[in-house]
């Protein structure tokens, strides 16, 4: 079993940036990614808010920060998941569904995933990522839930895919996307939008699903027709195998201080999964490069002692 310096768990872009430091400051890194790397950006039709890029697609972003961390002779695997962990000891243990390694310090950078429609319904039909999965609706009738940014520019992506209608629902008595987003959907005739409404009910006809929709204020209820449900109702850190190794929060984000040390020794988080109050794709990079030095800093005083 190889001992590296670091690994870094998660290979979005808290993941990422880090490994660029952590190879600039010669520490030998692993990168272990469940998925492909990139994490939910991989879903962000335009980024328009990265310094350096007037737009760019989340996807796109992050190939060019993997190519770079390939470049610099970081080792990467994919589709390789964390399933226990062991930070007991000075040198820390991962075991991944593929092998086990080994570390003097580990950085989780595992992000968030999004948070399931709380219903029974046909999984072939319910979705989380347009980019993924709008092209299958091509002409016919779908179902966004939710009206922050990322139900809003999915909705507006699957428009570009040609699907033939669109209903958005939101709890809130209004949208929270950004408001130059909200006007570009409603310019749109065939989207109806519907505030102060949640789905109470989904019922599977073939290969149509019957949602019941509840106003949230009257308690009405009415029922529509749609081919697929796009879900955009927030998301949740992935810290389940880290739960009763370090500290967390209630709702599993993990607790660092300013260097991005958690409760354990050797041990460092950055981006998402983090607790803090602001979550973009800056500040991951930024949690990134702290997580990276201060990782450097670890590792320098433990050769010195």
């Amino acid at each position: 079993m190889k001992t590296y310096d670091l690994i870094i768990i998660g290979g979005g872009m808290a993941g990422l940036t880090a490994a660029v430091y952590a190879a600039q400051a010669r520490v030998d890194t692993l990168v272990l990614e469940k998925n492909i790397c990139g994490g939910l950006a991989n879903w962000a039709v335009e980024i328009q808010n990265f310094p350096s890029y007037e737009t760019i697609s989340g996807e796109a972003l992050l190939e060019k920060t993997k190519a770079q961390v390939e470049r610099l002779g970081v080792e990467i695997k994919e589709i390789e998941e964390v399933l226990r962990v062991d930070f007991q000891a000075d040198v820390k243990t991962i075991v991944t569904d593929d092998d086990t390694y080994a570390a003097r310090a580990v950085i989780v950078a595992t992000g968030r995933e999004p948070i399931k429609l709380p219903l029974e319904a046909d999984e072939d039909h319910v979705h989380y990522c347009a980019i993924c999965d709008g092209a299958l609706y091509r002409d016919k009738h779908v179902l966004v839930v939710g009206g922050g940014n990322s139900g809003v520019g999915d909705a507006l992506y699957l428009l570009t895919q040609g699907v033939g209608e669109i209903t958005l629902v939101e709890m809130m008595d209004c949208l929270l996307a950004a408001r130059k987003d909200q006007e570009q959907l409603l310019q749109h005739g065939n989207v109806k939008v519907m505030t102060c409404t949640q789905v109470a009910d989904i019922e599977v006809q073939e290969d149509m699903q019957c949602v019941t929709l509840k106003n949230v204020n009257t308690g009405e209820s009415e029922c529509i027709d749609v081919c697929g449900i796009f879900v955009y109702i927030g998301q949740k850190p992935e810290t389940d195998v880290f739960k009763g190794v370090l500290d967390m929060t209630d709702v599993g984000y993990i607790l660092t201080d300013e260097e991005m040390a958690t409760s354990v020794a050797g041990v460092f988080a950055a981006g998402d999964v983090r607790h803090k109050k602001i979550r973009q794709l800056t500040t991951a990079a930024a949690d990134g490069t702290i997580a990276a030095l201060s990782v450097n800093d670890y590792i320098r005083a433990l050769s010195e002692n």
